[in-house]
Order: structure tokens, then C-alpha cells, then sequence
């Protein structure tokens, strides 16, 4: 016979771990500013939006958390994928959700992409791509 506690307390953590997941299926990033097709001047004030997860800095392996990257003039990484530094990916591992980015006069596509504590990909489905025209 098993005892109460225990199957209160086997049942409290599967209510947790279902809950979890459903919120986890869920999740999403997001541009706060600036608004697809926006027309801005250089340097572009990014700001990123999280639901469903938590921003934590880079390092912290904690499920359910991660940092934002992002991609300029690219796309979304396959699930799993590290994503590189450099001048067209660029890491908020402090866990930063807003910046000044310097870019080109022109048109550009910038791809927010959540990643965790090691910088890997959350992949697409933790995305979000806009376009905006910078002006000189």
C-alpha cells in the first residue's frame, strides 16, 4: 500500500513537470522595438521580449533558461547549433534584453535567437525575425 504523503507528493510533481511543459510549449521571443518594416537611424535601440522562459546570463544551465543573440542579416539556427560570435551574431550573455546596434544605411532582417547558458540554439521556434530599413 503506498502512503499518502508519498503519492501526494509523486502526483504534486507530475501536476509541476506537466505544467512546465506545457508552459515551455508555449514560449516565445519577440521585438519590442523596433516594429517590423520600421524605418530607423543607426544606432538601431533593440529591445528583446521573452514569455515562457526566463533571461539568465550566459553559464547558467538552469532548464527554462537562456540569453538573446542576435542575428543580423540571417536566420533562425537549428535546435542544438552553437551560436557564433561575431560581427553579425551578436551575444547578450550578461543577460542584456536591450541594446544599440550600429548598422549600414540600407535594408536589413534581424533575427532574434534565444539560446541556453552554452549558446546553443533554442532553435526557430525560439526566434523572431524582422526587417527594418535604416536610413542615412
Amino acid at each position: 500500500m503506498l502512503n499518502k504523503k508519498f503519492l501526494g507528493a509523486m502526483l504534486s510533481g507530475a501536476l509541476v513537470l506537466s505544467y512546465t511543459g506545457a508552459a515551455h510549449a508555449q514560449a516565445r521571443v519577440y521585438f519590442v522595438e523596433p516594429k517590423d518594416g520600421a524605418t530607423v537611424t543607426s544606432p538601431v535601440h533593440v529591445k528583446f521580449g521573452v514569455d515562457g522562459m526566463s533571461v539568465a546570463p550566459a553559464g547558467t544551465t538552469t532548464a527554462g533558461t537562456g540569453h538573446h543573440h542576435l542575428l543580423i542579416d540571417s536566420k533562425p539556427l537549428p535546435k542544438g547549433t552553437v551560436i557564433p560570435a561575431n560581427d553579425t551574431s551578436l551575444h547578450f550573455g550578461k543577460g542584456q534584453t536591450e541594446a544599440d546596434v550600429k548598422l549600414p544605411p540600407g535594408d536589413h532582417t534581424l533575427t532574434m535567437q534565444f539560446g541556453d547558458g552554452e549558446h546553443r540554439s533554442y532553435g526557430p521556434e525560439m526566434s523572431s525575425t524582422i526587417k527594418v530599413h535604416v536610413q542615412q
